[in-house]
């Protein structure tokens, strides 16, 4: 079963800290994060992310009746809530086909990605730069003549300024500057759950930045930017090339790109299966309807909106 940091205590914690509402269920057959999300007008959402997490080797008494239980409790929760639907975005598929029968209802609009690139570690340097596409190879070769240097930083407000830049030229949204703050200050020093910000220098100037989480054997890319007026030393090449020696170094097995999806995402899509590592889909998301009104209300505002 894949695991997802996402679905750990920490994580939670974390939720908590920045000032969500959150639940745990864990009856030691199925276990899921629970997060509140707000909505305008007072309204609100749980979410689940990458979970629930289904334990079939504890299971006695048939999945089915499991997943009944679980859902109750989630139904129960959603209406002491007054929430207008619970959301899940499972990483397994093994408990969806019964959980489909229940009232869930699949969504187009999904928080996490439902499809990744994951890079296995267990190669050798020399099997990893054959695996990725010839230009992904040329660049990063490209990259390691232009005098950049890749380091370790603590200086959290260099990735905002970066990140700030990128958003702003490539038209996404970001969330507020002190999530990141409290991301990075909340994990750095956090020994189940670790992040490290990276960045890469040009002539003593940052030029590209990435926040990375470290959890159990593997290393995710959560957050990244770089300096579009220097795009010309191919320093994002340079820098996951670094992160993955540095991840095998400290002995992860498993880099994940953390997010492709070639509709939305074209270019930085084409950027990560550069690297030659798998791709994994996930079953996707999933709604379950506490308030059938609100929850239609809220379908109709997001395709205006």
């Amino acid at each position: 079963m894949m695991k997802s940091f996402l679905q750990t205590q920490d994580w939670l914690d974390f939720q908590k800290h920045v000032g969500r509402k959150t639940w745990r269920f864990d009856d030691g057959k199925i276990k899921a994060n629970i997060i509140q999300h707000d909505l305008p007008f007072g309204k609100n959402y749980l979410y689940i992310p990458h979970g629930p997490e289904v334990f079939l080797g504890e299971i006695q008494s048939g999945l089915k009746n499991e997943v009944d239980n679980f859902l109750k409790h989630l139904k129960d929760l959603g209406r002491e809530n007054k929430s207008i639907f619970i959301k899940m975005e499972p990483m397994e598929d093994v408990v969806m086909e019964v959980v489909y029968r229940k009232g869930l209802k699949h969504s187009k609009k999904s928080i996490q990605p439902a499809r990744t690139v994951i890079v296995d570690l267990n190669l050798s340097e020399e099997e990893l730069l054959s695996k990725m596409h010839h230009k992904t190879r040329y660049n990063i070769n490209l990259a390691s003549r232009k005098n950049l240097v890749f380091k370790e930083s603590d200086d959290i407000e260099i990735f905002w300024k970066l990140l700030r830049k990128t958003a702003k030229k490539d038209q996404f949204q970001t969330h507020d500057k002190n999530y990141y703050f409290k991301l990075y200050d909340f994990f750095k020093n956090n020994e189940n759950l670790k992040t490290e910000l990276f960045i890469v220098e040009h002539k003593d100037k940052a030029i590209a930045a990435a926040l990375i989480m470290f959890y159990e054997d593997t290393a995710c890319y959560l957050h990244g930017a770089m300096d579009r007026n220097y795009k010309e030393l191919m320093a994002p090449y340079f820098m996951h090339w670094e992160v993955i020696k540095h991840a095998k170094s400290t002995g992860h097995r498993r880099y994940n790109l953390w997010g492709i999806d070639a509709k939305r995402w074209p270019g930085v899509t084409r950027f990560k299966l550069g690297f030659g590592g798998q791709e994994v889909e996930c079953p996707g998301s999933f709604d379950l309807p506490i308030s059938k009104i609100w929850y239609l209300v809220y379908k109709i505002a997001r395709k205006i909106f």
